[in-house]
């Protein structure tokens, strides 16, 4: 498929998935989640959605499977796609990742 048309799935997803997860899922276990991507596999099967949270990782990781069915239903209701695809919440590590090497650079221009 078009790379192309796959990023704007992939944005278009990430838009809608915040929207949802902000406005309409009430789950106590989902609170301070930033949606940071998407990325939709070629055959728009499956779609791996990145997070951050300020909350508890694994309360929070729980809340979104549970919420999954939502979501996804909430998805098919607000974009054009034949198939909304399978959604996989994966932790996003690389802001933690940022601050390490931010430390490490303050470190080696104090010495």
């Amino acid at each position: 498929m078009n790379q192309i048309k796959i990023e704007r799935i992939n944005s278009n997803l990430q838009k809608e998935i915040s929207y949802i997860i902000s406005n309409e899922v009430k789950n106590p276990n989902i609170k301070f989640v930033t949606i940071t991507a998407v990325d939709v596999t070629s055959d728009l099967s499956y779609a791996k959605v990145y997070f951050t949270t300020l909350d508890d990782i694994k309360e929070t990781l729980n809340g979104l499977k549970s919420a999954k069915g939502f979501i996804r239903k909430n998805l098919a209701d607000r974009i054009e796609l034949r198939h909304v695809p399978e959604l996989e919440f994966i932790y996003d590590k690389s802001i933690e990742y940022g601050k390490k090497i931010e430390e490490k650079i303050k470190e080696i221009h104090e010495k």
